[in-house]
């Protein structure tokens, strides 16, 4: 019995002595500020090590490398040291006997220092965390989805039991860090509904917190990116975080968000103010090419000129350093730019010879489209392009591919079409969608308009493929059972071919699948009706009243595309006072909400349908609104801005003209000289062959004149002037005073200056010819917004307008002189003369 108590506490002893050893090297390894003392201390421990310890001194290892900066780290050195070697070794034999969390974070460890997802180490840890995984708890299940996203597991089955795991618990789920990380994981693998589920619930956690670390929002954009979903409320709100934590941002996560905000079609104006600033004061800091090509993709399009010149310099100084797809990355802001820098480009076109190689179809594809569009002129590095596509063509067996290689050989300067792409073409056509189907149309028509098309019955091939490539859209139409699945499609189809063959029969297909038409996707069918310019009464009223029953669901940042489309088609709905009325409540009650330039391009749109909410006018022209647009649009695109302050001008035109009450001045005048002094002239043959049938109807070229400027800037192609016995008063006469235009700012001074003017009783006529942009593209050949409003806002100034359409002037009826000059001198002497009557 004393034998046997003895033994015992001789065990005890060597049990406790052994755990205070285990402890005091767990201590040593936590206590570690480099990784030679990891590797020194695993070396000299290697019999002692637990799955505790090796779990703990490779995450130990990954730490240590967390708190360098990223081009200070010094991963290849840990991954190819010996006793890096022994850890992996000790931790595959000892896996079956960790902890949950170790197994979840020694595969995230691994992983983070770049060890190969093949290694049989990491093989192990995720073939064990799977059979756990109904186990794990939260924190370790979001970090293991991580794991396998990083792995490219988006699609195994591993990740669909996650997702199952994931709809189980999500309501229990309040941790928006975890919810994050398990949205972009799953993001592959997820239903429409479940998607929505998710959404909500990061909504719902985004809100109630206070403080949101901007990573969590970035994952949240990236779900979003992942699912190919633009949902404003969440974007807002991500905004607004990245706003709050701007002093914390650093290149790599601005140009990151850039990215993620271009291919979500999303901008903030604000954010780019503020990325601009963080940027152009340290943009001495970025000097290794990595940091240096986030630096131009973010900054580059919205430089001012000198930042813009330093860092066009810095970029053809460090071309030679640039890896393939930096190279990439430079090309693609330049288009942005707009930036044909010969020297930078020749530079880029240097490097990218010992590049080509590495490229993959989509990259050469986006290579090649940037380097036409920027007017390369290496000629050699086009050759092999061809050739690079060329090859990739015959192997890939991908529609997209297909249609988008051919799509930039169509690009290419001389191109030589060989019959190979003509039947790999007629291959892929019946596996095609609509924006695959028009990249080869597009291709097919300019090669045979251009004689590109050489070998034998060539022509007779192209008109069979041709005749192919319609039938396959017409049936890819009739076949269509889902909206969202149809507008999807829609968003990329541009060009003549679809709109010339398929754009009546994709009316025909929306009108029958109208009942599908709901708040959430209003949005692209606007859209899409916008970009196809066809007046359709039935989707119109449709989305009018979705948009009524729904106003609160519908983010007031897409109502102006809503009210675009009414205004821009010269639509009024059936019940077009609750339709409008609707809308300006829920704008004014969330201006706020709104970006900047987004009120003026609301304002304007508003204008042209003849409305004037006074709260919205009265923030717009205001002395502190205006310099906040005017330093917004200094980040802006060009085209941004150009529309922003064309629409800040209408619609400064508009409330002088028609809302007098409001006392707004017209302060447009400098910049309404500026674009006409840099615009083309009007006067093309067709008009000046009008104007000599005026001089003739009229009786001498000083009765009338081409091209004149009103008061607001508007100009007319003709004017004249008829007096009381509809006579033509000559130009030469003293008190006509139609010369430039007057410095007049408000309503009745017009009015009362032109009735000076004029003699009693004379009539001042503007004629205007109306091409077909003046109308919609449907049979109804309806007047546009635009002109219609021109027609308003001149008869306000005085004017009696006559509408010259084109379709009329052009028509069999009018096929000889003196039927022209008949019509034009009854348009003339005609008291009233309305363009929609005549349609």
């Amino acid at each position: 019995m004393l034998c046997l108590r003895q033994v015992c506490l001789f065990t005890l002893r060597c049990y406790q002595a052994r755990t205070l050893c285990s402890d005091l090297l767990l201590s040593q390894i936590n206590g570690c500020t480099h990784e030679d003392e990891v590797f020194s201390l695993v070396g000299r421990n290697k019999a002692r090590l637990s799955e505790k310890h090796v779990g703990v001194a490779l995450n130990m290892l990954w730490q240590l490398q967390k708190k360098r900066p990223f081009l200070l780290r010094t991963s290849d050195y840990v991954r190819n040291h010996s006793q890096f070697l022994t850890l992996c070794i000790l931790a595959e034999s000892k896996v079956e006997r960790m902890e949950d969390e170790v197994i979840v974070d020694t595969l995230y460890s691994i992983l983070r220092l770049n060890v190969e997802d093949h290694i049989s180490l990491a093989k192990v840890l995720v073939t064990e965390a799977w059979k756990r995984l109904e186990r794990l708890s939260l924190p370790a299940l979001s970090k293991f989805a991580l794991c396998l996203y990083k792995q490219h597991r988006h699609f195994s089955p591993i990740i669909g039991q996650v997702a199952h795991i994931v709809d189980l618990k999500l309501d229990s789920i309040q941790d928006i860090r975890i919810l994050s990380v398990l949205m972009i994981s799953i993001s592959d693998v997820i239903t429409e509904s479940f998607r929505d589920r998710l959404l909500h619930k990061a909504q719902q956690l985004l809100e109630e917190k206070n403080e949101v670390h901007f990573n969590y929002a970035r994952r949240i954009l990236q779900f979003l990116q992942n699912v190919r979903l633009r949902y404003h409320p969440l974007l807002e709100k991500c905004n607004r975080i990245f706003l709050e934590s701007a002093s914390h941002l650093d290149i790599h996560s601005i140009s990151h968000i850039f990215g993620l905000y271009e291919q979500l079609g999303f901008d903030n104006a604000e954010f780019r103010l503020i990325a601009k600033q963080l940027l152009s004061e340290t943009i001495d800091d970025y000097y290794d090419p990595e940091t240096f090509a986030k630096l131009f993709f973010a900054l580059g399009p919205m430089a001012g000129s000198k930042v813009r010149e330093r860092l066009l310099e810095t970029a053809a100084h460090m071309a030679e350093e640039f890896s393939s797809h930096q190279v990439l990355m430079i090309l693609r802001t330049m288009q942005k730019m707009k930036c044909r820098n010969s020297h930078l480009l020749k530079k880029m076109a240097s490097v990218l010879h010992k590049h080509l190689d590495s490229y993959h179809v989509l990259q050469l594809v986006k290579l090649t489209q940037y380097l036409v569009v920027l007017c390369c002129q290496d000629l050699e590095l086009f050759a092999k392009l061809k050739t690079l596509l060329l090859g990739c063509l015959k192997s890939t067996v991908i529609p997209a591919d297909t249609a988008a290689i051919i799509r930039v050989l169509a690009m290419l300067p001389s191109f030589h079409v060989e019959e190979i792409i003509i039947n790999k073409a007629a291959a892929v056509l019946p596996q095609c969608r609509l924006h695959h189907l028009s990249c080869i149309a597009t291709a097919l028509v300019k090669w045979n308009h251009h004689g590109q098309l050489h070998w034998q019955n060539s022509s007779e091939l192209c008109a069979k493929l041709l005749q192919k490539l319609n039938d396959c859209g017409f049936q890819r139409l009739q076949k269509a059972n889902n909206l969202n699945l149809l507008l999807e499609e829609l968003t990329h189809v541009n060009g003549e071919w679809f709109e010339e063959v398929l754009n009546e029969e994709t009316m025909a297909t929306c009108k029958h699948l109208i009942d599908q038409i709901t708040w959430a996707n209003v949005l692209p069918l606007s859209f899409f009706l916008i970009k196809s310019d066809h007046r359709c009464p039935a989707l119109f009223d449709r989305i009018a009243s979705v948009t009524v029953a729904n106003i609160d669901k519908v983010p007031p940042s897409e109502i102006y595309f809503i009210l675009f489309l009414f205004s821009s088609l010269n639509y009024d709905p059936p019940d077009d006072e609750e339709f409008f009325k609707s809308c300006i409540h829920h704008l004014t009650s969330n201006l706020s909400h709104l970006e900047t330039y987004h009120l003026v391009l609301l304002g304007h749109v508003l204008a042209m349908a003849g409305y004037f909410p006074p709260l919205l006018i009265t923030t717009i022209f205001n002395v502190s609104f205006l310099s906040k647009l005017d330093a917004q649009l200094e980040v802006l695109p060009d085209t941004v801005k150009q529309r922003v302050h064309s629409s800040l001008m209408k619609l400064n035109r508009a409330v002088c003209l028609e809302c007098p009450e409001f006392h707004i001045p017209w302060f447009h005048e400098p910049y309404c000289q500026r674009v006409f002094h840099n615009s083309t002239s009007r006067i093309n043959p067709q008009r000046q062959y009008i104007h000599r049938m005026l001089i003739e109807i009229l009786g001498g070229s000083n009765y009338s004149r081409i091209s004149v400027l009103t008061p607001y800037y508007y100009e007319i192609d003709f004017e004249c002037v008829l007096d009381v016995n509809k006579k033509p008063l000559s130009y030469m006469v003293q008190n006509i005073l139609l010369d430039g235009v007057g410095a007049i700012h408000l309503r009745h001074d017009i009015k009362d200056e032109g009735r000076k003017a004029l003699p009693p009783g004379a009539q001042r006529i503007a004629l205007e010819f109306l091409d077909s942009k003046a109308f919609s593209k449907d049979y109804s050949r309806h007047l546009k917004g635009e002109p219609a409003v021109k027609k308003r806002h001149l008869e306000m100034l005085g004017y009696r307008v006559v509408q010259i359409p084109h379709f009329e002037w052009n028509s069999m009826v009018l096929s000889t002189k003196g039927e022209q000059l008949e019509y034009l001198r009854k348009q003339l002497y005609t008291e009233y003369s309305d363009v929609r009557h005549a349609v």
